[in-house]
């Protein structure tokens, strides 16, 4: 850096400024870099794993999701007329209303 003896600040030379602005923008690439590999990283099936493992839910909540699923997939099946896949669902409802009702 040099003085500018008109302002008496210091004042950077033009290569000084380049080397300023190639180290900005190496950093900005290196962020760019991180924030493509998180990206990456926190949409990979283990994230999305560890993502509803943490949900800590309660047995009801657990129950009524399941619940949710499986009331899906049985209007599927009986539109496609699949009555033997409805009648296992409708088991596995029937054991999920026991539980709900415990619950409650």
């Amino acid at each position: 850096m040099t003085k500018d003896n008109n302002k008496n600040k210091n004042i950077m030379t033009e290569e000084e400024l380049n080397l300023l602005a190639t180290k900005i923008v190496s950093r900005m690439v290196k962020l760019k870099t991180m924030e493509s590999w998180f990206d990456h990283v926190s949409y990979s099936q283990e994230a999305t794993v560890l993502d509803y493992e943490n949900l800590d839910m309660t047995e009801e909540e657990d129950a009524l999701g399941e619940a949710a699923r499986l009331m899906t997939l049985m209007n599927l099946f009986q539109d496609k007329e699949e009555y033997e896949k409805c009648a296992i669902i409708k088991r596995r409802l029937d054991v999920i209303n026991r539980i709900l009702k415990d619950e409650l």
